[in-house]
């Protein structure tokens, strides 16, 4: 069963941090490109970062560029988020997904992703 599964999620202050976890089964992150997104209450998903599938090559949105950082391990089938120097905004629910497409992630469209998460909440007080 190719599945993904997001866990680390929760409460935090303002300033604190959260790794987020997206392990895989039935497919391989290091042949695939690993899209992290978000989607807060009332606003439309967005992409947050992204690690493309031929390389190491990193993508983030400018709103979290300078404290998010995605990474790869392939040795444990896992893609993560740390993200640093929360902030209220960053509240949502986080979702990874997965792209079999090449090349530079950050212009892969979310309808190219199709194998998602379940999602893990993120709730940052101020």
């Amino acid at each position: 069963q190719v599945q993904l599964v997001e866990s680390g999620g929760g409460l935090v202050q303002s300033g604190g941090s959260l790794r987020l976890s997206c392990v895989a089964s039935g497919l391989s992150v290091a042949s695939n490109a690993i899209g992290w997104f978000r989607q807060a209450p009332g606003k439309e998903r967005e992409g947050v970062a992204c690690i493309a599938n031929s390389d190491d090559t990193v993508f983030y949105h400018h709103s979290v560029k300078g404290r998010f950082t995605v990474s790869r391990d392939n040795a444990k089938n896992a893609v993560y988020l740390q993200m640093n120097n929360l902030k209220p905004e960053d509240t949502a629910v986080y979702s990874c997904a997965r792209s079999s497409r090449a090349g530079q992630c950050q212009i892969i469209p979310e309808y190219a992703y199709n194998v998602w998460g379940q999602g893990t909440q993120v709730t940052v007080s101020s």
